[in-house]
């Protein structure tokens, strides 16, 4: 697979089971580093590319971050090691639960493009009636109870500085109840933004921006494409820094 090619930065992921995804590149664009911050990190690090984003995009002193596949993990601290900012990036293999146990750091800004899938789903063992066996990386890294959202919204807690910055994109449907369980750990939205493939369909994203302050949240709404190929000004303004034909 030939690498991702971006402005400033090389992607390789043919060692990754998570390819380059609108996702991830419109959540790296789209976060704000207005505070900035001094400390970043990326969970669920895959090909490292939010963190190499948020590397060029901000001035921040600390970009780390976690990815438990080990493939995954070489390639990233790869991409890292070959990225103009080499020296401020780091890569740690490790699952979420080892690493909140063993840092002591808090970070200004955590950021997740967390791996879901819809259940019923499940590992192994004989499948029931309606369910899909799980057997490529790939299908791994698409399921939440590789990183269920709980676990992913207690640690981001745990881990963010008191002015911090907490930053998601999960599925639409899930934003209501995602929202729901970051405040019983004194999260609170502060921006919120959908996003839509074109006009005509429906919201298939929400970006989430979380703090400890409770404010009333900024609502945003994206749309992508205006056709096929014909990008929205919008979208086209946000990732511009980083797409070679925008």
């Amino acid at each position: 697979m030939n690498p991702f090619k971006f402005k400033q930065f090389t992607v390789e992921q043919d060692r990754c089971a998570m390819k380059i995804g609108t996702d991830g590149v419109l959540l790296g664009a789209w976060v704000s580093v207005n505070k900035k911050p001094f400390s970043i990190l990326d969970i669920g690090a895959g090909t490292g590319i939010i963190a190499l984003q948020l590397a060029q995009r901000s001035n921040a002193e600390m970009v780390d971050a976690i990815e438990i596949d080990e493939n995954a993990y070489e390639q990233c601290v790869d991409n890292f090691e070959n990225s103009p900012w080499g020296d401020r990036l780091f890569c740690y293999h490790a699952s979420l639960e080892e690493f909140v146990d063993e840092i002591e750091e808090k970070y200004d800004l955590i950021i997740s493009n967390p791996p879901f899938y819809s259940p019923p789903l499940r590992c192994g063992g004989s499948p029931q009636k309606g369910e899909k066996i799980i057997s490529t990386s790939r299908e791994l890294a698409r399921f939440y109870d590789a990183l269920p959202f709980d676990e992913l919204i207690e640690s981001a807690s745990l881990l963010l500085s008191d002015e911090g910055i907490f930053a998601v994109i999960i599925p639409r449907k899930e934003e209501e109840n995602f929202i729901k369980m970051a405040s019983e750990v004194n999260l609170f939205p502060n921006k919120i933004c959908r996003v839509r493939g074109n006009e005509n369909s429906e919201e298939k994203r929400s970006m989430l921006e979380f703090s400890f302050e409770k404010v009333s949240a900024k609502i945003e709404n994206l749309t992508i494409e205006n056709s096929r190929h014909d990008y929205t000004l919008t979208y086209q303004n946000l990732v511009q820094d980083f797409y070679l034909k925008m």
